[in-house]
């Protein structure tokens, strides 16, 4: 099943991109806001090292990154993290400190 298709399960009123735009799924999380947004639910790839990639451009128009785990769904804010990268002037982020140093970040359980 793809992300798209697990992901979908968590949002109501879903609509479809007619041509992409950096975003694959438009809707409104279930229970956790009012809000419809745009999320971007491109693959992480894991490279060497234990290390996992996951590209971006100032150029989405999407309002959320999403990222699969396990047991969760972690979504972040685009414009906070293009914020972030463009503040910091970095090339590669870590996730872990885009955890601790972003505001928005939404937790979703599966």
């Amino acid at each position: 099943m793809s992300t798209q298709q697990k992901f979908k399960k968590y949002l109501t009123k879903i609509e479809y991109p007619k041509k992409f735009e950096g975003w694959h799924i438009k809707g409104m999380l279930k229970g956790n806001s009012n809000n419809i947004f745009k999320f971007d639910l491109s693959n992480t790839i894991k490279k060497e090292n234990n290390r996992y990639e996951r590209k971006g451009s100032f150029k989405n128009k999407a309002d959320k990154m999403v990222f699969e785990f396990e047991d969760q769904w972690i979504i972040l804010d685009i414009e906070e993290l293009n914020n972030y990268v463009k503040i910091h002037k970095l090339k590669d982020v870590s996730f872990n400190n885009l955890l601790e140093d972003l505001e928005w970040i939404s937790y979703v359980k599966k």
